[in-house]
């Protein structure tokens, strides 16, 4: 269906949309595109069913509103003539529907009238239609989303949608009958796509504005004048049958007198979002031999999306069926036949055209490529959950291919990858863990280095002097007197002070690495070789490979060796095992050094590389080796590992140091 003004029906608030994707699934045209994030309704693709605003929890779709074209038209002093869809009855369910008629009346309106007049003509040409000689199979177009709905997604049955106008058209075209061509006609109801038959281009002039019962509420709302300050009014002639009927399922069969026969499948009818998509596709493939296909998209208009209430099916058809039986027992039967008669010549019928917004179903592979891309590979991968909006991973795989859907939409994939990402950090936030951990502690030995180098050099010198005086007087005396005994403390710990500040030295010393090609093996064998185990401790060096050639510096490794199995001995003072390992791949080589001592306690493991930190005995470690170690082994971009253990309940207890070296000529700065 054509429109004399692109204006969309529908359109989405962006702000609210939450991207629920049940928009997507309530369209039967598929006409919202999920693009960046937001649903967008298509215009040239929707037929005005509003399932999409009805099913909105948070309202982020809103209909496009006619009032302020309703009150140009009243202020223009012509005559306006409201059109009331026969389904008012279960929307304003608080006002009786006279005080109903003297408001609409007092907003301006110079007539009141029913469509359900317009509804009896209609059904009345329904009747003709089937009672005709030709045996032609049509859909009724009572309801305009059907009729744009064939019109875009089943242009080739365009010819089988019957030849005439809808029950609103029908009293429009009774109403110039009675007042002339000059008046205006506005209709009032609760459908949708109502305003877009009002601009078709079939049917030019016909309606000059709709609005849904919502919309009229508000332009009573905006008055200052209250329901009971109105008189009550009826409505203008001529006045309604069984077409009042029509907004419930089934209304315009039993307006018309047709019956649907089970037996004779004359006519078939079907309504609601899936029943009606359904039924038009078995049309078209020929599984239907009825006459007459009478369609709904809602569960009857009583159900529009035009409505403000919340109330349930039946209450609603109940209170339509009430005001019919009460308007019946008042009504001349006489004077609606006379009426019948009077506008039995008034022109009902109206043309279609077809306008295509079918988009060509793409092939197989393309279609295979993209569920790939959402990790279906196989059927068993097709859950088919619906959650995207679409039915099945195929259809989403299309609406994909047709730019109406994204990738992102398929939830289960979604949740899928989140685990993955979730994954990657975790391990991106443990390795940054430890480079920062390695940062503070790099800051902390140069701050450290800094302080050392400083008081090293200064104390160097003059500890120099004490010890050499120190040495004369010793030589002076005579051995085993308290003055030697005296002397031999003072040399002992001048000796343990020139240690320590040779180790500050070394701690501090900028050293660079000079990498060259070296042999683990070799110089694991020489370091043991120079540092023989004590009693009680034996050695057992397990190697990868016979060689394990590698660049690195040597004499600063084989001080990372010394430093650590000298650590590795004084931990086993009741005896032991040392294990001492060597592995790697193509990039990198490892080195364990491990004990069966007693284990660092949980508490110290952090601190274990900090300088001058020990847990020896005063006077038996500077606490400087672990800390040159580390500052070595990261001179050459490697790592340092440690596991513990304490507890004899938990395994067995000892220490284990890994430390892992780059190979290859890329690190040789």
């Amino acid at each position: 269906m054509k429109r004399l003004k692109e204006i969309p029906l529908v359109t989405t608030i962006r702000e609210k949309c939450r991207v629920c994707y049940t928009c997507v699934r309530e369209c039967p045209a598929k006409a919202i595109r999920i693009a960046d994030g937001q649903a967008e309704v298509i215009t040239e693709r929707c037929i005005g069913c509003g399932n999409c605003v009805r099913v909105c929890s948070q309202g982020a779709k809103q209909v496009t509103k006619s009032i302020d074209k309703v009150r140009s038209l009243l202020a223009t002093g012509a005559k306006v003539a409201a059109c009331l869809a026969p389904s008012f009855p279960a929307e304003f369910t608080e006002i009786p529907w006279r005080r109903l008629m003297g408001m609409i009346r007092k907003l301006g309106f110079a007539h009141v009238h029913e469509v359900a007049f317009g509804a009896d003509l209609v059904a009345a040409e329904y009747r003709e239609l089937l009672e005709g000689e030709e045996k032609k199979s049509y859909i009724a177009t009572s309801c305009p989303a059907i009729v744009a709905y064939v019109e875009r997604y089943h242009p080739e049955m365009v010819d089988h949608l019957a030849p005439i106008v809808s029950p609103m058209v029908a009293e429009a075209r009774v109403l110039r009958e009675i007042y002339g061509r000059d008046v205006k006609v506005v209709f009032v109801g609760p459908c949708v796509a109502k305003k877009g038959e009002a601009s078709s281009i079939h049917l030019p002039d016909e309606i000059n504005a709709a609005i849904t019962f919502r919309e009229l509420r508000e332009m009573i709302e905006m008055e200052d004048w209250q329901a009971a300050d109105v008189e009550d009014s009826d409505f203008d002639g001529p006045l309604a049958g069984l077409g009042a009927l029509f907004s419930i399922s089934r209304g315009l069969l039993q307006a018309a007198g047709i019956q649907e026969d089970l037996l004779a499948g004359q006519v078939v009818t079907a309504e609601g979002r899936r029943g009606f998509v359904d039924a038009i596709n078995e049309f078209q493939a020929g599984h239907l031999d009825a006459r007459l296909l009478e369609v709904l998209c809602c569960n009857g208009c009583i159900m529009g999306a035009g409505m403000s209430v919340s109330d349930p099916l039946f209450f609603r058809r109940s209170r339509v069926s009430q005001f019919v039986r009460e308007c019946h027992k008042q009504r001349d039967l006489a004077v609606w036949e006379a009426d019948m008669k009077r506008f039995a010549h008034v022109d009902l019928t109206r043309a279609y055209s077809a306008s295509d917004q079918r988009i060509p179903v793409p092939f197989e592979e393309e279609i295979a490529h993209i569920l790939a891309r959402m990790d279906k590979t196989t059927p068993q991968d097709e859950l088919n959950c619906g959650a995207c909006g679409y039915d099945t991973c195929r259809m989403h795989a299309e609406a994909i291919f047709k730019g109406l859907a994204e990738g992102e939409m398929c939830l289960p994939n979604t949740i899928e990858k989140l685990k993955e990402t979730v994954s990657e950090l975790a391990v991106s936030n443990d390795q940054l863990a430890s480079a920062q951990e390695a940062l503070m502690q790099s800051e902390k030995l140069a701050s450290m280095g800094q302080l050392a180098a400083g008081i090293a050099h200064e104390v160097n010198n003059p500890l120099g002097v004490v010890l050499m005086y120190a040495h004369l007087l010793l030589d002076d005396q005579k051995k085993n007197t308290v003055m030697a005994e005296d002397l031999t403390m003072i040399v002992q710990q001048a000796d343990r002070c020139k240690k320590i500040v040779a180790g500050l030295l070394d701690f501090a010393r900028q050293n660079k690495v000079v990498l060259k090609d070296a042999d683990l093996v070799e110089l694991i064998t020489a370091t043991l070789r120079a540092l023989p185990a004590p009693a009680g401790v034996t050695v057992d060096v397990q190697h990868a490979a016979e060689k394990q050639s590698t660049r690195l510096d040597s004499d600063q490794i084989v001080q990372v060796l010394t430093n650590l199995v000298t650590n590795a001995y004084a931990a086993m003072s009741d005896g032991g095992t040392l294990t001492i390992a060597t592995g790697g791949d193509e990039d990198d080589v490892t080195i364990g050094v491990g004990d069966s001592g007693c284990g660092i306690a949980p508490e110290n493991r952090k601190r274990i590389f900090d300088p001058f930190f020990t847990t020896k005995q005063i006077g038996m470690g500077t606490g400087l080796g672990l800390a040159v170690t580390y500052g070595i082994v990261k001179m050459h971009r490697g790592d340092i590992r440690v596991e513990s253990n304490t507890d004899p309940e938990a395994g067995p207890t000892g220490t284990t140091f890994t430390i892992t070296l780059p190979r290859g000529e890329s690190n040789t700065e």
